[in-house]
């Protein structure tokens, strides 16, 4: 399969995203960190996206930053603000590792909420044996969600993991035993994620990430608070507990 562009298919509450340069390992180029931002972006305006699915095309889930690119970057400035733009998107965020995360693309990894792998997985931050210093989102995000000892280990002494060492690392946070399963997997969380309150949701994985980074904003976590014991969807569950049937959430 040749390489291209990402893609983004939108189906109702699902937004699919899928990487599909196989042939390079699904490595990031600059007109694939275009089509990303410019994907987010539209994702992002589209209040009915509730879940978003990350997957790749092949054998690896991705190499990272293209070497080319990087060189002339020297930064990863775009990279970075991909990965940025990935964790702070208002749905739900689910990445489908089938195989190799390598470099930068462990930083897009960590910027999903859920983060569901086969047993081809594998991962590996290489920079220091070539002398690339990381930048301060990638160092944000491996501490918040693996602690510093993980992080040192993975970043500093390029420890390279297997599936279950992700697992029990946390780079990933469910493992399964086959490819088939795997995608079944990802696809019944998607619809479950999709069933839930958005409002609610989109608040809670707001300030989840904020208490992560040292950052919550108790103000904000109650103003959040009020608008969601004001609003419909609200009403709407507890229609649904009475009824003893699922709720139909609107997000509002």
């Amino acid at each position: 399969m040749s390489g291209s562009i990402p893609s983004l298919e939108i189906s109702g509450v699902l937004a699919t995203l899928r990487l599909q340069r196989p042939d390079k390992a699904n490595r990031l180029e600059e007109a694939d960190l275009t089509a990303l931002l410019e994907y987010l972006a539209r994702i992002k305006a589209a209040p009915q996206v509730r879940v978003v699915l990350l997957r790749a095309s092949g054998r690896h889930f991705c190499a990272g930053y293209s070497f080319g690119d990087l060189a002339a970057a020297g930064d990863g400035g775009r990279f970075e603000a991909v990965a940025d733009a990935l964790e702070n998107l208002r749905p739900l965020t689910i990445a489908e590792v089938q195989g190799g995360v390598f470099g930068g693309a462990t930083d897009i990894l960590l910027a999903c909420d859920f983060r569901l792998g086969g047993p081809a997985a594998q991962m590996l931050m290489p920079a220091a044996r070539f002398g690339l210093h990381l930048y301060a989102g990638l160092f944000e995000r491996y501490v918040s969600r693996l602690g510093l000892n993980a992080a040192k280990r993975l970043i500093l002494a390029c420890e390279k993991l297997d599936a279950q060492g992700m697992l029990e690392t946390g780079l990933l946070t469910h493992l399964y035993d086959s490819p088939e399963h795997l995608a079944e997997a990802s696809e019944a969380l998607a619809a479950n994620l999709a069933e839930l309150a958005p409002l609610a949701v989109a608040g809670m994985k707001r300030h989840l990430n904020a208490v992560a980074r040292g950052a919550l904003d108790p103000a904000a976590v109650e103003e959040d608070v009020r608008r969601c014991s004001t609003s419909a969807d609200f009403q709407e569950g507890l229609r649904a507990l009475r009824e003893k049937r699922p709720p139909r959430f609107e997000g509002r």
